[in-house]
């Protein structure tokens, strides 16, 4: 099998390279995708990005264009290295899958059996315009956190009560160990009662801490023993190590828009928190052996990690009647789609305002990476760049010129 030439010091992709149309894309379609991106870059809108399309098993497009830095013009290259925030995600739903597997959970499990200070939760209720706290009728389950059914919130999806508690005592800091996250976050009220509303949040790092007690291992150290290394994602963890600091693809330092840039994390340093829900960086290569592995049903080059009916399971919609909260959730999660566990998933061919085939599965990350695997296509892409306040743009329209450049 021949492989995709990789830039220097970056792994080879271990799939083989073939021209656009010998993967059912057209080559013009696919030029012109290039082009409407370079363009960003050349309104300085974009500072650079790192575009990868597979079909049928095969690399159709591996490109990279713009500045890897803007500050010092350093060319991006295709072995750059991004934090991929909720990307992470996917990744994270994988591991607790995968302890399912083994029989050392189940999915209807209590929170509180794993993590006991869940065991004591109570929800918000406004009354009378002011919040009082009852006792949640039913505790969160693993499978609620696998689903963002559980109640919990981030505080920058709205400034309600709740949210503004999050803010107030810091729950996104990386300098609290998950151990002390995970005690911190459940001292907090939930925004609902679980299982009753998809609400986007911090459940994943929750999942992050519960898969520490459950292997006895840190989440980086079990990530990268159970994932990272037997799929060969070279580049993929929760720092950057110095002698690859020069490959961090960075962000503008200011908002190309005028408007207040969001900071993004410093993966040079290592944090006491390792967030299952934010905290990766990688590189289109790793995340594409990730994406690989799902397209294969949870298997990469001869290493099943999860059983094919597992992929299934989890790329299935698990919301079925359960509502999608308002605002910034209902903005994530778009009419015509639901959620599995730790992808949404489309349920619709029409509805959404982006095109897709029904159970195509996807998410994003909120410093501007994207992917989406479409199993009907027998394909994933992948666009990583560093435009936070851009993020949602660039996803709409990868997503818009990627189908547009299928010919078969």
């Amino acid at each position: 099998m021949s492989r995709a030439r990789s830039t220097a010091g970056s792994p080879a992709l271990a799939l083989p390279m073939v021209s656009p149309e010998k993967a059912g894309l057209c080559p013009l379609r696919t030029a012109r995708m290039m082009a409407v991106l370079q363009s960003e870059v050349d309104r300085q809108r974009l500072p650079g990005a790192v575009v990868l399309i597979a079909r049928h098993g095969k690399l159709a497009l591996f490109e990279s264009l713009g500045a890897l830095d803007p500050a010092t013009g350093t060319a991006m290259t295709r072995d750059a290295i991004f934090r991929i925030y909720s990307m992470t995600k996917p990744i994270v739903s994988v591991a607790v899958m995968m302890l399912m597997e083994q029989g050392k959970l189940l999915l209807n499990d209590p929170v509180a059996k794993y993590l006991p200070e869940y065991a004591t939760q109570k929800v918000a209720h406004m009354v009378d315009g002011a919040v009082q706290l009852a006792a949640v009728q039913q505790g969160a389950t693993i499978q609620d956190l696998l689903r963002h059914t559980a109640g919990l919130t981030y505080e920058f999806m709205g400034n309600g009560p709740v949210q503004r508690q999050y803010a107030q005592s810091r729950i996104g800091s990386r300098e609290r160990s998950n151990a002390e996250f995970s005690h911190q976050l459940a001292a907090l009220p939930l925004m609902f009662e679980p299982g009753t509303m998809w609400e986007y949040g911090r459940a994943t790092d929750v999942l992050g801490r519960v898969v520490e007690m459950v292997s006895g291992q840190t989440l980086g150290a079990y990530l990268q023993e159970h994932i990272f290394k037997p799929l060969d994602m070279t580049d993929t963890g929760f720092s950057v190590p110095p002698e690859h600091h020069s490959r961090i693809a960075e962000p503008f330092a200011r908002d190309p828009e005028g408007g207040l840039q969001m900071r993004v994390i410093d993966v040079r340093e290592a944090g006491a928190m390792e967030s299952g829900g934010g905290g990766l960086a990688s590189t289109a290569r790793d995340y594409a052996r990730f994406l690989q592995f799902m397209v294969n049903k949870g298997e990469l080059d001869g290493v099943r990690l999860l059983g094919s009916r597992t992929v299934a399971f989890m790329t299935a919609d698990h919301l079925g009647d359960i509502p999608v909260n308002g605002g910034a959730s209902r903005d994530l999660l778009p009419p015509g789609h639901g959620f599995g566990l730790g992808f949404a998933v489309r349920k619709d061919l029409g509805v959404a305002s982006v095109p897709g085939s029904v159970g195509m599965y996807f998410w994003g990350g909120m410093a501007g990476t994207t992917f989406f695997v479409d199993p009907a296509e027998d394909m994933f892409a992948c666009l990583m760049l560093q435009a936070p306040n851009q993020r949602e743009y660039y996803r709409m329209l990868f997503r818009d010129l990627v189908y547009a450049t299928l010919l078969d």
